[in-house]
């Protein structure tokens, strides 16, 4: 009798678990070769910087743990014949993977017969899992890193993971095979103008599907006289709002990917207008904790907003939406927290242990943060200053930086 191979299991769920699985994997598969994929779609569809990426081995597929099931995920399929469904929690707004085609999708016939068979192939999220061993998951590329307006994106700020670096892969990258096109890349972002006589300048956001679109301004004169609203413009530059990188366990649970990036505005100064409810387009709503709701799109999945009960004027917008012409860092609009990484305490101490100098207890996401952290300075020494949100002043290359906004640590989620 021939040996059974040796197998492990892995578990996921969403923040609200209504989606919640396992996987089986052979010993021999293990670690799953993952990938940070940095093109439009995926960043669009989650309304953060980029995605977390595995394929699964063939013939592996989610072993539904009950109540959950497929009938809990809503699939988005942005053109016919698309590279795949893209499939999120129709509760809580996780984006849970990629379904794919086992061939290549060459007509109607051969989407509508891919459609009633059972053995397509998943690419999953790697963020939701409850285990991010090196043994389970190995982090080893950056993929589309040349899709973006100006060609920047987080992998700029990771260039390698526990001391490992990062393969870049700017092309034809496509798991699980080969024999499939991209999609046209999206048309370059276009400056606009408000719809008052003043004609001020307004940064569009927008969801993949584009069920979910509005633009700001930059800071008015009326929020820069005002001692509340004024601690979200940018200390170095009146023409700027902040904007943070997040590593929070919930934000993961909630679109999917280990890295979210935020800007924080007055709600009154969206258009158009956006009332606490969140509603707008194609957006639902789902309640994370009391008083604080979040927005997603009901389409294609795109995280939207974060609000909070306790600064009802303010709402934190997800920055993977953002149409800048200067791709995602949006640098002429806003001033980014480069002192340290909003909640990175969520990778050090994810496992209650102490801190170490890489992965600790096989955490992935320890790596993350500590490179992550590391980049931060990296970027600051580039720009020529360090900017934390913590009230303190800090100083570097002879530029000094003051941030009075010591309440900003509870607004970042």
């Amino acid at each position: 009798m021939a040996a059974q191979t040796p197998t492990k299991t892995l578990t996921a769920h969403c923040f609200c678990r209504a989606v919640h699985y396992k996987l089986t994997i052979p010993i021999t598969s293990l670690p799953l070769r993952t990938h940070l994929c940095h093109c439009g779609i995926c960043r669009f569809t989650h309304g953060a910087p980029c995605v977390f990426h595995a394929p699964l081995p063939v013939g592996i597929t989610p072993q539904w743990v009950a109540p959950s099931g497929p009938h809990n995920l809503t699939s988005y399929r942005h053109t016919s014949g698309a590279l795949s469904d893209r499939v999120f929690c129709s509760t809580c707004g996780c984006q849970i993977g990629d379904i794919w085609p086992a061939k290549p999708i060459n007509s109607k016939e051969d989407e509508e017969k891919e459609d009633a068979a059972d053995n397509r192939h998943w690419t999953i999220s790697t963020s939701i899992f409850t285990e991010h061993s090196p043994s389970n998951f190995q982090i080893d590329k950056h993929i589309f890193t040349d899709s973006a307006p100006g060609k920047v994106g987080l992998h700029q700020l990771l260039p390698r993971i526990s001391r490992r670096d990062m393969e870049i892969y700017t092309g034809h990258f496509l798991p699980p095979n080969a024999n499939r096109i991209l999609p046209p890349p999206p048309a370059p972002p276009q400056a606009e103008f408000g719809n008052t006589d003043s004609k001020e300048e307004r940064l569009r956001c927008e969801c993949h599907c584009g069920g979910v679109s509005f633009t700001f301004p930059r800071p008015t004169k009326a929020i820069l006289g005002n001692s509340e609203l004024n601690k979200f413009v940018s200390p170095t530059d009146p023409r700027k709002w902040l904007a943070s990188l997040d590593l929070c366990d919930d934000c993961r649970l909630l679109n999917g990917t280990h890295v979210t990036a935020w800007t924080f505005l007055p709600l009154q100064l969206l258009e158009p207008a956006v009332g606490t409810d969140l509603i707008i387009g194609t957006s639902k709503t789902f309640e994370s904790s009391k008083g604080v709701r979040r927005a997603f799109c009901g389409t294609c999945g795109a995280t939207v907003f974060y609000w909070s009960e306790d600064r009802a004027d303010i709402v934190d917008v997800a920055l993977g939406l953002v149409r800048a012409s200067e791709g995602l860092f949006a640098e002429s609009w806003v001033t980014w927290r480069n002192g340290r990484v909003a909640y990175q305490e969520s990778g050090e101490s994810a496992d209650g242990s102490p801190v170490e100098d890489s992965v600790l207890d096989g955490m992935l996401i320890l790596a993350l943060a500590n490179e992550l952290a590391e980049s931060d300075q990296r970027w600051a020494m580039f720009h020529g200053y360090i900017l934390d949100l913590d009230g303190k002043e800090t100083q570097n290359n002879g530029h000094t930086s003051r941030a009075d906004n010591t309440a900003l640590f509870l607004v970042i989620i």
